[in-house]
């Protein structure tokens, strides 16, 4: 059975411009994508809000666990719309949505692999994202809480950084590139002459004492709201173990210029 090349993420901001749909991002990452790539996008609860105002005039009110469903349930839809847009169309495109549940279970997370590598032999691309459409917050703490007390360790997928990381582990991807709106990890995101270029030790225990040492000294996040640099270093961990190359770079360059090492980025392992 083919292999898995490449695992991306983008996340929702990277796909947004100036308050709408960055179609030339769009355009880029699906010039690039081929069979043996799993892509895992964020976007659709944001996609779906400017949907509906673009529709409408106005946001949605009320609670807010139905206005994230009600949202990411519309733009799913456009979201997968606009990957087949310019994704070459001699390869199938497949959406896969995941919940913290398939991962936790062994049969369902074997399954989803397999799933993930059939699709590298047959000509086809999954997008992968969290399905919020049918996840309310309570519900999910819950159910994870519940989830500990039986297992202990237990995968949240509290962000599709976790999400990308868990199935880089699971179909044992060469790459796991993890796209953002910043050109990597820095030390300090205010400080632009501070991007770490490169966490590698010489075995994997060192790089994972290098990761903790880079994460002691990350201040900061690209956004409000996210969970920032620290967060996506501890994700990606479990990856460097089991021999996955780790790339955290910008949306805005090319996916063949960051693997190239021509665009800045950061490589841990």
């Amino acid at each position: 059975m083919a292999g898995i090349e490449l695992v991306g993420k983008i996340g929702s901001m990277a796909l947004i411009e100036r308050g709408d749909i960055d179609y030339n991002k769009f355009a880029r990452i699906g010039r690039q994508l081929r069979p043996g790539m799993v892509w895992v996008t964020s976007g659709a609860t944001e996609i779906g809000r400017l949907d509906y105002m673009r529709r409408t005039g106005v946001e949605l009110t009320g609670d807010k666990d139905e206005i994230k469903t009600d949202y990411a349930a519309q733009g799913q839809s456009v979201l997968m719309q606009t990957y087949r847009m310019f994704i070459d169309e001699k390869y199938s495109v497949r959406q896969l949505l995941v919940e913290h549940r398939h991962f936790n279970d062994p049969a369902k997370r074997r399954h989803i692999a397999d799933m993930l590598l059939r699709s590298a032999e047959q000509g086809a691309i999954p997008i992968v994202n969290y399905n919020d459409a049918v996840s309310a917050e309570e519900n999910r703490k819950m159910e994870i809480e519940k989830l500990k007390e039986s297992k202990g360790d237990v995968c949240e997928l509290v962000d599709n950084d976790e999400t990308a990381a868990r199935i880089a582990c699971m179909v044992e991807a060469k790459t796991l590139l993890i796209l953002s709106t910043l050109d990597g990890i820095f030390y300090d995101v205010g400080d632009k002459g501070s991007l770490i270029k490169s966490i590698c030790g010489k075995t994997k225990e060192e790089t994972i004492s290098l990761i903790d040492e880079a994460k002691s000294r990350c201040r900061g996040t690209s956004r409000m709201g996210s969970n920032g640099a620290s967060a996506k270093l501890e994700y990606i961990k479990p990856c460097v173990l089991s021999g996955t190359k780790v790339i955290i770079a910008s949306a805005k360059y090319d996916i063949s210029d960051i693997l190239s090492g021509s665009a800045p980025r950061t490589v841990i392992g």
